[in-house]
């Protein structure tokens, strides 16, 4: 509707106007479903969601995420819900800061936007213990995920919680609320049946139990194939095309579709290019499809404890179309938000026509909506993972790239084809800055950074916890309330011993359940061990120095986020399963059943030392030279903010492994572990043929993780506490931020991209004179400033490595710095104006263009 200054405007029209866009949201809405869709209000809906994990972020991102999130071209937010960050201990409850449920809602209802609540209550999710709360494992006769009663009470509980909260503050779409679906369990029918006869019942019930919530909406179980009604089963894959519900009344709905993977630390990075990640959606919706959640869209952090894995990394990035710090990872977001409006322009063929299916030849075909109306939609299918085709539909020849989908809105124009990416892509730099000492220090004179040190006790610190003979068990010990447990034991050594006389070393063997170790003797650290992703088990075997007399044994274990997945996974264990000295004169020396005496985390923990209300409880060492390379220390500073807007990250290249905290917001575990060197890399991913984790993998003989988000809404303009404990030795005067720029801004297209009408200016496409455009963007407050590079012909390589090919019009640099150079936005037609006629013919020419954004 448009107003003119004319438009005559009555009082009842305008109280009428302002009462249905303020009071909308607040109107029931009839959530029901068929084969083809869900059905809101009457109305069929296809929809596009994205998972974005309230506590992975913080309030203060949010309503930027969800933002970008709706800017790309979502229709739907998609959450877990987090039982072990809800239900602290039984019956207690939290739900604030980044377990603010209500409120995250609340910012999806407002952005207009629908809601699916994945209460679950478990959720894997890479997050520690699957998100049940650790203190249910030892609830007598509990076991997770059966036909077990404690663990059925208690889920049912949380779970009615939850539900009684959204219908409090009435957030279900049956109320007027944003939430159109809800889930319960997650995962469960791939393993059901290793819990034998009391895994399906098991499941039956907690589909009876979630429907007898009465939440006047429909409930969804992913994966699990025999979903009974009115419950309907769904895909998580990275390609659901195949999948059909166990129903022929139940609509095809896909819960996961990985855009990248996790990582763990000492792995390589995984990645999935854009390409792969829109032919699986085209191929999704051309096949019937309705429903389709990216899992993740914005993948975000696992701040404190919170990643599980084990050996999952604090970032959960993930690769995903918004990044950790919450910018869009171009052109991954872009390529999809073009996706995106290509299906919406096929919604109605698709979701009210009917399907009929053609082979085009081999490897080719195509699926064609119509409807009474004449709506007529096309998808045309090449899953050839090696070659490209031309192929012949109604009449018309059409270009398909090896394994993409080229997607016909009106059954005749080609609007956008997956392998064809337009999207400019964004050059992302995190630029150092040294750490600033607050204005509160320089008021007292102090130019320097001042640092304050505390050093641990290797060992027992005050009284040990308890002492027995043998090994425990590490996580069933500490309840996961740490990482950190001591074992500690001492033995007395002969002057005869042969290892002293002769100025050797005895060896220690140690082997373990896992995750993780550092050895002390006589308050010396000795060694480290860790497991990995694959395997959290390890074994330690290393020269100690011991002396005559009396020698102290401090061992370390710790966990490295706890197992969240799998069955039967809360039995999984960690710590040290046998220790053994080899080296003395009369042979190997077992200390495994000797006596220990144990200790449960640090003391700086158990102080509070981290938080703005502990950090008095100890004595600190103040000095501007802190000590290097020091195990067992905690080390703490009084920062500025770094300057600027800009997302901000904590480099801890340089440190060891530990936890960092600023303000006692746990910023959590860092660890600069690399990969190895002879693992294998690629140089360029292959978008064509099935994605798998494996497939595009980077960062060989590279840190997994170098940079730890810090959410700006933490940080003060001055006064900010860093506090780092480090466990085996690092240098913390190389520690920094750094803020993540966009610096530069690069794009490629080729005279044969599908021209289509865009709704933002920011994306490539079609031009004013009807051609193929490039359009560069960079971020706001920042122009041009310089074209890199410019090659209109046949250019190659990627965004930072472009090269010239035997095709290039020598004037391209000049085109393209005459329309862009001090913009902050440009397009750069695929003219003959720009370009001339006679370059290069018989050939697709394409203009690729790097330049710098500030």
């Amino acid at each position: 509707m448009k107003f003119s200054s004319t438009t005559p405007i009555t009082i009842p029209f305008v109280f009428f106007f302002f009462f249905f866009f303020f009071f909308k949201g607040s109107l029931a809405a009839n959530v029901t479903y068929d084969r083809r869709s869900l059905i809101i209000d009457g109305q069929r809906k296809l929809l596009i969601s994205a998972s974005i994990h309230y506590p992975r972020s913080v309030p203060g991102m949010w309503p930027g995420l969800v933002k970008t999130a709706k800017e790309g071209g979502i229709d739907v937010i998609e959450s877990y819900v987090f039982w072990n960050g809800h239900e602290l201990s039984p019956g207690k409850y939290y739900f604030g800061g980044r377990y603010d449920l209500v409120k995250f809602v609340k910012i999806v209802q407002q952005a207009g936007m629908y809601m699916i609540l994945r209460i679950g209550p478990f959720v894997a999710a890479e997050w520690n213990y699957g998100g049940v709360p650790v203190w249910l494992h030892y609830v007598p006769g509990t076991t997770f995920r059966t036909n077990s009663e404690p663990f059925k009470y208690h889920m049912q509980k949380f779970m009615t919680v939850i539900v009684n909260l959204m219908k409090q503050e009435k957030l279900f779409a049956s109320q007027g609320g944003p939430i159109i679906l809800a889930q319960v369990e997650n995962e469960y029918g791939d393993i059901e049946r290793v819990y034998g006869e009391g895994g399906k019942p098991y499941a039956m019930w907690a589909a009876s139990m979630a429907v007898s919530q009465n939440i006047g909406v429909p409930w969804i179980m992913c994966q699990q194939y025999d979903a009974p009604d009115p419950v309907i089963n769904t895909c998580n894959s990275f390609y659901c095309d195949q999948f059909q519900p166990n129903s022929p009344n139940k609509p095809k709905i896909w819960t996961e579709n990985w855009p990248g993977w996790f990582k763990t630390f000492g792995a390589r990075d995984p990645h999935r290019p854009p390409e792969d990640i829109a032919f699986a959606v085209a191929r999704f919706f051309q096949k019937g499809g309705s429903v389709q959640n990216y899992y993740m869209y914005h993948g975000g952090t696992n701040f404190g404890r919170t990643s599980g894995g084990p050996f999952i990394t604090t970032s959960y990035d993930y690769e995903a179309p918004i990044d950790e710090y919450g910018l869009p990872r171009l052109p991954k977001w872009g390529h999809l938000k073009e996706l995106h409006r290509a299906i919406k322009l096929c919604e109605h063929a698709l979701l009210n026509g009917e399907p009929t299916n053609l082979s085009l030849g081999p490897s080719l075909e195509a699926d064609v909506y119509t409807d009474s109306s004449g709506a007529c939609a096309a998808f045309l299918a090449n899953t050839d993972d090696k070659n490209d085709k031309t192929v012949e539909f109604r009449n018309v020849s059409y270009q398909l790239p090896a394994w993409s989908v080229s997607i016909l809105p009106d059954c005749k124009n080609v609007v956008f084809n997956t392998a064809k990416v337009g999207s400019h892509t964004s050059k992302v730099e995190m630029v150092p800055e040294n750490l600033q000492p607050s204005m509160a220090s320089l008021d007292q004179g102090l130019e320097r950074l001042q640092w304050q040190v505390f050093k641990e006790n290797a060992g027992i610190w005050e009284v040990a916890d308890f002492v027995k003979k043998g090994l425990v068990d590490h996580i069933n010990t500490t309840k996961d309330t740490t990482d950190y447990l001591w074992y500690t034991t001492s033995l007395h050594v002969s002057e005869d011993e042969e290892f002293l006389k002769k100025g050797s070393s005895p060896v220690l063997l140690i082997e373990s359940k896992g995750h993780a170790l550092h050895v002390f003797v006589n308050q010396e650290l000795q060694g480290s061990a860790s497991g990995n992703g694959s395997h959290f088990a390890y074994n330690f075997k290393g020269p100690i120095s011991l002396k005559a007399g009396k020698n102290d044994i401090a061992l370390l274990s710790m966990t490295v986020g706890l197992q969240n997945a799998g069955p039967f996974y809360e039995w999984w264990g960690a710590g040290l399963t046998n220790v053994k000295i080899m080296g003395f004169n009369n042979g190997t020396l077992d200390l495994s059943s000797s006596s220990w005496s144990y200790k449960i985390g640090l003391q700086g923990e158990k102080l509070g030392i981290y938080k703005p209300d502990g950090s008095a409880a100890v004595n600190w060492t103040s000095t501007s030279e802190p000590p290097k390379n020091q195990p067992l220390t905690w080390y703490k500073a009084v920062v500025d903010s770094p300057a600027g807007d800009e997302p901000v990250g904590l480099d801890m290249l340089h440190m060891g492994k530990g936890l960092a905290w600023l303000n006692g917001e746990e910023i959590g575990r860092y660890w600069p572990r690399k990969s190895s060197v002879h693992d294998k890399c690629v140089q360029e991913c292959d978008y064509r043929g099935k994605f798998f984790p494996d497939k595009c993998l980077t960062g060989c003989g590279k840190p997994t993780q170098r940079w730890y988000h810090v959410p700006r809404s933490w940080f003060k303009p001055s006064g900010n506490v860093l506090v780092i404990f480090e466990e085996k030795g690092g240098d913390p005067t190389k520690i920094q931020f750094s803020k993540r720029i966009f610096s530069g801004v690069c794009s490629s297209i080729a005279e044969d991209y599908p021209l289509v009408e865009h709704e933002f200016p920011s994306e490539n496409g079609k031009g004013d004179n009807n051609v193929a455009t490039v359009l560069l963007k960079c971020p706001k407050n920042t122009h041009i400033s310089n074209v890199k590079f410019a090659s209109f012909g046949t250019p190659t390589g990627t965004c930072g490595s472009y090269s010239k090919g035997d095709c290039h019009d020598p004037n391209s640099s000049s085109v393209v710095e005459k329309v862009c150079l001090g913009k902050t936005e440009c397009a750069i037609e695929l003219s003959e104006e720009n370009f001339g006629k006679d370059l290069c013919p018989g050939i697709t020419k394409k203009l690729a263009v790097e330049a710098s954004c500030s």
